[in-house]
């Protein structure tokens, strides 16, 4: 090797180092670096489909060949070039249920240690599968309902409470302020919820 040869860099983004021939025919290089397959056959829902494996000159000369929008229609590039091209497909809403406790029929707890854990986090949904913040559960324990309580009901409990605590209504005692206020901002917090729009 000359003195003015640049040896060769070790270390490329991709290589798969192995004893792979290079699938481009009459070479006898390694095959080290993934490309897909010359009949444009690509991932799908049985996994990522074939590969071929080629050497660092042949899969440099297949980058710089390629391209994404080869076999697209002027109207199916254009779409694909939008900035927000991909982000206007719905997504499923997380509601919380990432710690959902496994199926227990599996499982031998005799100390109750694995389901205890879980029986403080899952939490009782309503029957109308509106949604209900930790906060919103809070509310309404403080006002004394029910998760699966209406609108209305929630209205007239509101009420309830208001005549009991405020000191117009109780005789003047003021005790009851600090209370009142809980029940207020309680009100306006839940008719403001989900569950009660």
């Amino acid at each position: 090797m000359a003195d003015d040869a640049k040896p060769r860099q070790t270390k490329f983004h991709g290589r798969v180092p192995g004893e792979r021939p290079c699938s481009e025919p009459g070479c006898d290089a390694h095959g080290e670096f993934r490309a897909p397959p010359e009949d444009g056959a690509r991932s799908n829902f049985n996994g990522p489909g074939d590969w071929r494996w080629l050497c660092l000159d042949h899969v440099r000369e297949f980058n710089s060949r390629y391209n994404f929008f080869n076999g697209m229609s002027a109207e199916e590039i254009q779409a694909q070039q939008r900035p927000y091209a991909g982000w206007e497909r719905e997504t499923r809403a997380f509601t919380g249920s990432a710690d959902r406790p496994p199926r227990w029929a599996d499982f031998i707890d005799p100390l109750d240690a694995i389901q205890a854990r879980f029986q403080r986090l899952h939490q009782e949904d309503r029957k109308d599968g509106r949604p209900l913040s930790g906060e919103n559960r809070k509310d309404l324990k403080l006002l004394g309902l029910e998760i699966d309580v209406d609108r209305r009901a929630l209205r007239q409990r509101y009420s309830e409470l208001v005549r009991q605590y405020h000191p117009d209504r109780n005789g003047g005692d003021r005790s009851f302020e600090k209370r009142l206020s809980d029940v207020i901002g309680a009100y306006q917090r839940l008719k403001g919820a989900p569950a009660f729009a």
